[in-house]
Parts: C-alpha cells; sequence; structure tokens
C-alpha cells in the first residue's frame, strides 16, 4: 500500500492531446527530503528551482511532462517559480515548500495558462490511491509506468515506501531524461536522508545508462513525511537501496527501442570507481550494444569497448563470459559454441561478465541494446 498520509493525481491539461501530462503529489504533513539532480551544465528551470529549496521541508511536487522547461532562460526559471506558486495558492501552501520537475522536449515554453487549469482539475481528484495516474502523466517516451511498493515491519509497526520513476532515453550518469520519486511515511531527519540517498543512487542510477546522454532534467526526490511515526535505520536503508536498484532496472528494460535488458559486471578492478568506469565504457558503445540488438556473438566488439576505457587496463589478464560461455581468457578471443551462445543472446535479459585481474573492486552497469526503433523515436522527436 502506498505510504500513509500522501495524495496523488494525474490528469491532461492540454500539453499532450490526450494522455496524462500533469502530475501532483501532496503530503498535509511537512516531509524532510534529500534531492540528486543531473550535472548538466544547462540544467533545465525546475531543476535550478528545486535545488534552491533543499533546506525546506515540503509538501508538495508538480510535474508536468511533454514539455521539459529546458533552453528556456530565465523564462524558464520563472514559470517554474510560478508552477510552485500556483499550487501552493491552491493547497494553501507558500511556495518554499512545493517542489518542480519537467520532462520533454528542450527549447519550448511551458503553456502557463493550460497549467494553471490543469492544477485545479488534480486536485479535484487528489486521492492516496491515484500513484498509478500521476507515475503515467510523468511519463514520455516511456512504453510503461515504473512502480515499485515496499513494506518494511519492525516491532514498532510498519513503514510503506513507495518509488515512481519515469525514463527510456538521455540517460546516463550523472544522474541518468530520468525522474524519480520515492516516498515513504517513516520518521527522519533531512541529512539522514541525503545520506541514505546518495548511497542508494550511486549503486543504481549511478550505474545505469541508455545511450550515453545526461539530460538537462535528471532529478531523485526522497520525501519522508512522518506519518508512521517509526523512525528508519539499517532496514530502511536496505530496502531504499533495493527499490532504486528495481527502478534502475525498470528504466533499462524500458530504454527507447529495447528489447534487452543487460547487466555489465565489471570485476578484479583497483577500485569500485574504476570498475564502473569500464563497465560503462562498454555500455555505452553502439557497436556492442547493436551486436546484442542483433543476437551477434562479435566479442571483438566488447574487447573493443574495453580499449577504449579512460581507466589504464592490462589486456592479458582480462576475461569475458557472456553468460555461461567463456569468450576471452587472459586477453584472447577463445572457441566458444557460436549457435549455443547465439541461442543466449535471443533472451530478453544478458549478463556481460568482465574480469580485469587487477584488484578487488567490482561494480554492475545497467544499461539496454540499440535497436532500429531507438533512431526512429530520436530522429522523429519534435516531429
Amino acid at each position: 500500500m502506498p505510504p500513509k498520509g500522501f495524495l496523488f493525481a494525474g490528469v491532461n491539461c492540454g500539453i499532450k492531446k490526450e494522455e496524462l501530462d500533469l502530475g501532483i503529489i501532496f503530503s498535509p504533513t511537512p516531509a524532510e527530503w534529500a534531492g540528486m539532480f543531473t550535472t548538466n551544465a544547462f540544467k533545465a528551470g525546475p531543476v535550478l528551482v528545486s535545488q534552491s529549496k533543499v533546506q525546506n521541508k515540503v509538501r508538495a511536487i508538480i510535474v508536468n511532462s511533454g514539455i521539459a522547461n529546458a533552453g528556456t532562460g530565465e523564462k524558464g526559471i520563472r514559470d517554474a517559480e510560478e508552477m510552485c506558486r500556483m499550487l501552493g495558492e491552491n493547497l494553501g501552501l507558500g511556495e518554499d515548500e512545493v517542489l518542480v520537475a519537467s520532462t520533454g522536449v528542450i527549447g519550448k515554453a511551458l503553456p502557463m495558462e493550460k497549467i494553471k487549469e490543469g492544477i485545479g482539475k488534480a486536485i479535484a481528484k487528489l486521492s492516496p490511491d491515484a500513484f498509478s495516474l500521476f507515475a503515467r502523466a510523468i511519463m514520455t517516451t516511456d512504453r510503461s509506468p515504473k512502480i515499485v511498493e515496499r513494506e518494511l515491519s519492525s516491532a514498532k509497526g510498519k513503514v510503506n515506501i513507495l518509488g515512481i520513476a519515469k525514463g527510456a532515453g538521455m540517460i546516463h550518469p550523472n544522474l541518468a531524461t530520468m525522474l524519480v520519486f520515492i516516498l515513504t511515511d517513516a520518521k527522519a531527519p533531512g541529512e539522514l536522508l541525503k545520506k541514505y540517498l546518495k548511497e542508494a543512487v550511486d549503486s543504481s542510477f549511478h550505474c545505469l545508462t541508455i545511450d550515453g546522454d545526461t539530460s538537462t532534467n535528471d532529478s531523485v526526490f526522497l520525501l519522508a513525511n512522518g506519518e508512521s511515526g517509526i523512525e528508519v535505520g539499517e532496514a530502511f536503508r536496505k530496502v531504499l537501496g533495493e527499490v532504486c536498484l528495481e527502478l534502475s532496472e525498470m528504466i533499462a528494460k524500458d530504454g527507447e527501442g529495447a528489447t534487452k535488458l543487460i547487466r555489465i559486471k565489471v570485476m578484479g578492478a583497483p577500485s569500485r570507481d574504476t570498475a564502473r568506469e569500464v563497465g560503462r565504457r562498454v555500455a555505452i558503445s553502439p557497436l556492442v550494444k547493436t551486436a546484442l540488438f542483433g543476437e551477434d556473438p562479435n566479442v571483438g566488439r566488447i574487447l573493443c569497448a574495453l580499449g577504449n576505457s579512460p581507466c589504464p587496463i592490462e589486456p592479458g589478464k582480462i576475461d569475458v563470459h557472456l553468460g555461461g560461455f567463456k569468450v576471452v581468457s587472459k586477453g584472447t578471443l577463445i572457441d566458444f559454441p557460436y549457435e549455443e551462445l547465439k541461442g543466449y543472446l535471443a533472451n530478453r535479459e544478458i549478463e556481460v561478465n568482465i574480469n580485469l585481474g587487477m584488484g578487488e573492486g567490482a561494480a554492475v552497469v545497467y544499461t539496454c541494446d540499440l535497436s532500429y526503433e531507438y533512431v526512429r523515436l530520436n530522429a522523429e522527436y519534435t516531429t
């Protein structure tokens, strides 16, 4: 069940023709929160506005899809602030208690009159059970909503956690266009939420790449309104990491045009950071991604990507497995059952295991294949 004290709505306000395009989250009880945001230099107006409120307690979030409100200069910032003001005014809140996010086409101005009307429509439909409508309202090229629910039991009672994400393309650390909203009725100070969120994001969304492009709008929000009355600890920390990881895999599976989820496990690295960077280099290689889409056991493309890594490697120490098939031993391609491996690559989930033979560092990077559909979607995105 959703966390206590949170209400949701998702409506169409006219940015899109028919699909839901405006979502609201509301907690009558002020919530502690933590956020992580894109490192892209062209940060969208809503990112800058939400970042400015990191010291505040918040009670609402307003999100639109269809238009990113990025590349819109000072007007974009003013429009993001106006979205907060309008929602706050309608809910009896100060605009400093409202966060904002947008996703969609870059460079277009928001239709503020339509958003104003949509806010009234959404507030009339606020409900604790409408989180699935909110999840649909934040989608762009996503094929399906991404929702994860968890319940954490203790001697003191139950804590509920709800994670909602959108993301399919233009995804790469840091962050990996991705919006994530994690809500809990647990009781926690903001500083602890920041610590836990950073750890969870580092091992999930920061290990996720679809196409190597970090968006202008990427944001992750974690809100805790304390309605359960139960203070969080290590168990919450673990579950938060699981929620972020599951959402990451959902995004990778739903990558634009994707037909496969690909887990790239790098072991034997000098450090965890090195393992992650090497994994990312393989994950963003269009040659690797297209080979896996075509179910082509072209192992040389993996070696090529490894050799292009910015991290020093020692080719003569590297072993590579595709699923249960060893294909590289000490840097040399070896004979493998070609047709059997081709059959393995027909699966919806593929594992690439790389041992660098240089240390104890390890990481997993999540990505997807690169298909004809990805090219079509992005060639026609604004037309």
